[in-house]
């Protein structure tokens, strides 16, 4: 279960099927996650004792009922085959993970290797003028990959992830690996580079002050964040344009602004999963608001219950203080090393929703990829440190609700904002 599902993760960033001649109408990702959830289906030690096991597939119907509400019916299967392997794939891995902790680690490398391969292909095609896949530059000259990666941003979006991932691997093991995950690190981050994404770039800044937060306090981080977003307009023009008169920026916040407005005239369930162009001539550029115009409120508490407890998970493992009974097989050491893992994981999801802020990527595959790690990693931790906190839904749906309301009323007061003032 844990080869294939790694197998599919591979498919899924490298895509062969998506450029390889003998590949192409082959396929291959559907024939992999379905061995997958067969060996899943089959497997005696899987585990669903988190919520987010639950919110998914909810989350899924919620985007059928979408369509459906909107008097589409064929659109209900049509999210149910989109959408539905994403469901699954996470639900394959995180379940794969769970069962030991050095699969989380494995997993890291696969990230890692996948997005070095995306990396040198960028740096190639910024070369040549075209990639190895005969994907060219954009326009603009920025890289972009096939598939799901034919937009950098998207590109950026999966860089800013897993360059976490490439951090801890560089800073673990004998010199040699050290020195092929630090300089995969580094590749990473001039891929991001290349991308000339601005929110990839402010991702960046975003994993680093958070980091230096943590390690040596919000003033320190506020600080060097200054410096560094400033080093950073010096380094991309596009970071010049972070003004809301700026006509992408402008853009941007014309779509958050008719996104709200759909969710005023269809508010419990949106005006239907995939169909916010059919309403404006952009798409949402932002992740929440593309959630709360296209499924309602009803699809917004579920789509937030799952990123928060995510990142609430992590969270909880950073602030965790265990106490060790003398005859304890853990030790201080072990749990250092896992608050280093539970760090790492944090970071990428701080990383790659700053990305995704400024993206419509709500439903994409990388995200619940990544996210299918962090609760796989700590359903296992869970059964290692049984005193970590156990998340349920039953207990706490009603916070999410709340959190529902006061992030719908943010979003209605920066809007408004950003138009007074551009």
């Amino acid at each position: 279960m844990f080869v294939l599902s790694l197998l599919y993760l591979v498919c899924t960033i490298i895509r062969p099927q998506d450029y390889m001649p003998e590949l192409i109408g082959v396929p291959l990702l559907q024939v992999v996650l379905v061995l997958a959830f067969l060996a899943w289906l089959g497997s005696r030690s899987k585990t669903l004792a988190a919520p987010q096991f639950l919110i998914l597939p909810v989350f899924l119907l919620v985007l059928m009922l979408s369509e459906v509400a909107n008097h589409w019916l064929g659109g209900a299967l049509d999210q149910l085959k989109t959408f539905g392997p994403v469901v699954i794939a996470f639900i394959v891995l995180a379940t794969a993970i769970s069962a030991r902790r050095q699969r989380v680690v494995q997993t890291f490398a696969v990230f890692t290797l996948c997005a070095m391969v995306l990396a040198a292909h960028g740096v190639d095609q910024s070369r040549t003028g075209i990639g190895w896949t005969g994907a060219t530059l954009v326009e603009d000259g920025r890289i972009q990959y096939v598939g799901i990666f034919n937009d950098p941003n998207d590109l950026g979006l999966l860089f800013v992830a897993v360059l976490p991932m490439a951090l801890y691997l560089g800073l673990h093991g004998k010199f040699l690996r050290r020195v092929f995950w630090l300089a995969g690190a580094a590749l990473l981050l001039y891929g991001v580079y290349l991308t000339n994404s601005r929110g990839a770039l402010l991702a960046v800044l975003v994993i680093g002050g958070v980091y230096v937060w943590y390690r040596q306090g919000l003033v320190t981080a506020g600080i060097l964040g200054a410096l560094g977003l400033a080093g950073m307009k010096l380094l991309s023009s596009r970071m010049n344009e972070l003004d809301a008169d700026e006509s992408s920026a402008a853009g941007r916040v014309d779509a958050w602004y008719e996104g709200l407005h759909m969710f005023l005239s269809q508010p419990l369930f949106g005006v239907g999963a995939g169909n916010f162009t059919d309403h404006n001539n952009l798409t949402a550029h932002n992740s929440l608001v593309l959630v709360l115009a296209e499924t309602g409120f009803a699809g917004f508490v579920l789509w937030l219950a799952f990123v928060g407890y995510c990142f609430w998970m992590m969270v909880a493992v950073v602030r965790y203080k265990p106490i060790f009974d003398a005859g304890s097989a853990e030790t201080t050491t072990d749990w250092l090393a896992e608050k280093e893992l539970g760090m790492t994981l944090l970071l990428s999801l701080c990383g790659m929703f700053t990305a995704a802020f400024f993206l419509s990527r709500s439903y994409t595959v990388v995200l619940y990829l990544v996210m299918a790690v962090v609760v796989g990693y700590y359903v296992g931790l869970r059964n290692r440190f049984p005193g970590l906190p156990v998340f349920s839904l039953q207990a706490g749906w009603w916070r999410w609700c709340m959190a529902a309301v006061v992030a719908i009323f943010a979003l209605f007061i920066l809007v408004t904002v950003l138009l007074h003032t551009s």
